[in-house]
């Protein structure tokens, strides 16, 4: 019926197959959705080509953890809260892949150099470049839709992926416990209304793919999926890696047992004589039969507790010496040398006398109380310095100011 999906049409789905170039599918959104969806029990399959179930697991288990850390350093680029999901694992081909991606975009080659043999391709939308290398030009990422994607936004992304693939790389060498190193990446503008073949970017690309989805955000500046093409063999060499990797070792067999060495006679053993301590220990009645009770338990018993009970020797403890560090303070009249601090400037205060208020004969304040002091008249005045009391003396005028003549010294 018109609208309606066959039976054939409605196994593919369940299976994960990707039924657009077959099915003759009217609704081409519906490629978006089945692209990203995550491969079922069976697999996933695009013409004879699959992947187990298995296999996609581990590879997205490589890829979550890559791109965790290349998460991690696209935030130290940038200086925003970056968040990269968990990947989701299909196999794909170029025309599906220009089919529901955006136009243009922007395609980054990773190659392998140490540790694995191979490439991928991480594939960028051109808004996400421009925000990604705006920011990192130190601009705030917005009013980019204007900007024409140049050379120094290309080299730009290029350092960025430099630094995100080599923390990838090195969680890489962590996971699967081997060096891993890549080569620096080469980034490109892809315009897919060009007509441009996905083999004249890379070979594998003229065939079936892996594609790993990703949804990467930026703050509030970017929201949108990128993508990781790997080639099928790539994909699953880097798979069986990963998976010989996480098995565990066989425990080696253990070592026969050596055949028991023939037990060659024992020489008779001459008696030891007692050590002092054991000669002074009290011996057990002779038995009836002419022996001694158990010797072998007073043997063994005493000598441990004895040989720590001994007594240590005394230690021979002896004060320690310390050089006289008092300087030779001879000859120097006053016994030290004040000439350093002869500039450091103290407060002379003369005090004529005080005298105590409640807070209300203060509130009565006003031109012309008196206030009466502790001093007599023409007693001496104290002179403090920095507060503290030090001489007395008598008030004097010079010319038209105060002063003070010192007369007494207090020690």
């Amino acid at each position: 019926m018109d609208g309606m999906l066959s039976q054939d049409e409605i196994n593919a789905l369940l299976n994960g197959m990707d039924v657009g170039s077959d099915s003759g599918a009217d609704s081409g959104s519906s490629s978006d959705a089945e692209a990203g969806a995550a491969p079922e029990a069976g697999g996933s399959k695009v013409g004879d080509d699959e992947l187990s179930a298995m296999e996609c697991d581990a590879i997205g288990e490589v890829a979550n953890i890559s791109m965790g850390s290349s998460a991690t350093t696209l935030y130290s680029l940038v200086n925003r809260k970056v968040n990269i999901t968990t990947p989701t694992v299909t196999l794909s081909t170029w025309d599906s892949v220009i089919a529901d991606y955006e136009k243009p975009c922007v395609f980054i080659q990773i190659k392998y150099t140490v540790g694995l043999d191979g490439s991928n391709i991480l594939v960028l939308k051109q808004h996400d470049v421009l925000v990604i290398t705006d920011l990192m030009m130190g601009g705030d990422g917005q009013n980019v839709e204007d900007t024409e994607l140049n050379e120094l936004h290309l080299s730009a992304i290029s350092e960025a992926m430099n630094q995100m693939m080599g923390a990838s790389a090195t969680s890489l060498s962590t996971m699967l416990g081997k060096m891993i190193d890549i080569s620096p990446p080469e980034a490109s503008q892809v315009d897919f209304t060009e007509g441009k073949q996905g083999s004249d970017i890379a070979e594998f690309l003229g065939g079936t793919f892996a594609k790993i989805s990703f949804r990467m955000q930026i703050d509030d500046l970017v929201d949108s999926t990128i993508m990781q093409l790997y080639p099928l063999d790539f994909a699953k060499d880097l798979c069986d890696v990963f998976l010989a990797s996480q098995s565990p070792e066989p425990a080696p067999a253990p070592a026969p047992a050596p055949a028991p060495e023939p037990v060659a006679p024992s020489a008779p053993v001459t008696p030891v004589a007692p050590a002092p301590d054991m000669q002074a220990m009290p011996q057990a009645p002779p038995d009836p039969m002419g022996g001694y009770a158990q010797p072998m338990p007073q043997m063994y018993a005493q000598p441990m507790p004895q040989m720590y009970a001994q007594p240590m020797a005394p230690t021979n403890i002896t004060p320690a010496q310390f050089q006289n560090l008092a300087p030779n303070m001879a000859g120097i009249p006053g016994g030290e040398n004040i000439g350093i601090i002869m500039d450091v400037p103290l407060e002379v205060t003369v005090e004529l006398g005080r005298t105590s208020k409640s807070i209300s004969e203060i509130l009565d304040f006003a031109p012309g109380t008196i206030l009466e002091l502790d001093k007599i008249a023409g007693e001496p005045v104290d002179v403090l310095v920095n507060g503290k009391f030090v001489a007395k003396g008598e008030v004097v005028v010079i010319e038209e100011s105060f002063g003070v003549r010192v007369t007494e010294i207090i020690k």
